[in-house]
C-alpha cells in the first residue's frame, strides 16, 4: 500500500486536534495537571430554593467555585449546602453566604459577601451567617393582596 503525503499530514492534524481537545477538556473540567487547589466550606440555609448541586457560588460577580453537594440536616430542618472554592480565594472567617437572584428570569447563585476579620477560613468549616432566598411568587403575593403578615395595626 502507497502512502500518499497528503493522506498522512491529514491524519497527523486529526490526531493533533484530538489531543488538543483532550488537553482542553481536561483543563475546564479541572482534570488537567495545573488545575489549582479547592477547599470545601458549608453553608446552612432556612431555605435552599433555586440552588442545586453545580450552582455557582460568586464573590463580588465572580465566579469563584460551585455548590458540590446539598443535603437536609434531619436535626435542625435547614437545607445544608457544600461549596467548593478556589484554594487561592481566602474568604475572612465572617463571611455571609446569601442566595441572591441574577434576575427576574435568571437562575440563582450562592453569592458570598466577605466581612472584615483578621482571620480567614479553613478547609471544613461553617459559614455562620446565611441568607435563604427569597420566593417571589410569596413577595408577590404580599403585594397583590396588600397583606403584611407581621405588621401590628
Amino acid at each position: 500500500m502507497a502512502e500518499n503525503p497528503t493522506e498522512v499530514a491529514v491524519g497527523a492534524g486529526v490526531i493533533a486536534l484530538a489531543l488538543g481537545f483532550l488537553v482542553y477538556a481536561g483543563q475546564v473540567t479541572g482534570f488537567g495537571v495545573s488545575a489549582p487547589d479547592h477547599y470545601n466550606l458549608t453553608a446552612s440555609f432556612r431555605s435552599a430554593e433555586g440552588i442545586s448541586t453545580g450552582t455557582d457560588v460568586r464573590l463580588a460577580g465572580v465566579k469563584i467555585g460551585t455548590v458540590s453537594g446539598l443535603d437536609l440536616n434531619r436535626d435542625t430542618f435547614r437545607a445544608e449546602a457544600q461549596l467548593t472554592l478556589d484554594g487561592d480565594v481566602l474568604l475572612p472567617d465572617d463571611t455571609a453566604a446569601m442566595i441572591s437572584s441574577e434576575g427576574l428570569l435568571g437562575g440563582n447563585f450562592v453569592e458570598l459577601v466577605p466581612g472584615g476579620s483578621m482571620f480567614n477560613f479553613e478547609d471544613g468549616q461553617v459559614i455562620a451567617d446565611t441568607q435563604g432566598s427569597v420566593s417571589l411568587i410569596n413577595l408577590l403575593l404580599k403585594f397583590v393582596t396588600g397583606s403584611d403578615e407581621g405588621s401590628a395595626e
